[in-house]
């Protein structure tokens, strides 16, 4: 019987391959991107009514909340990836 090793290199491309599902600590990173979208759908809405003080404040709110989730996911790769010690940069991704 052959060791198991984890993770398995041979048949994953990936440095850690499910990462953001399986980390629970990335969810409110996501979810606040998600946020961030449907805020700038709603933007983009506002002002095709012509209500420009909503649109100015959707937007606003829109990019803080994309960036502020873009900027926690992020932060948490590289602490997954600092823990693993591990390379931040995967040569073999698509």
């Amino acid at each position: 019987m052959t060791e198991e090793k984890f993770p398995d290199h041979t048949r994953t491309t990936r440095t850690h391959a499910g990462e953001s599902i399986e980390d629970a600590r990335n969810w409110p990173g996501i979810i606040l991107a998600a946020v961030g979208i449907v805020a700038i759908a709603l933007t983009l809405t506002a002002a095709g009514y012509g209500f420009a003080g909503w649109a100015v404040i959707g937007g606003i709110v829109g990019v803080v909340c994309l960036a502020g989730g873009i900027f926690l996911v992020w932060a948490e790769h590289r602490r997954v990836q600092k823990n693993e010690d591990r390379r931040e940069f995967d040569d073999h991704g698509h």
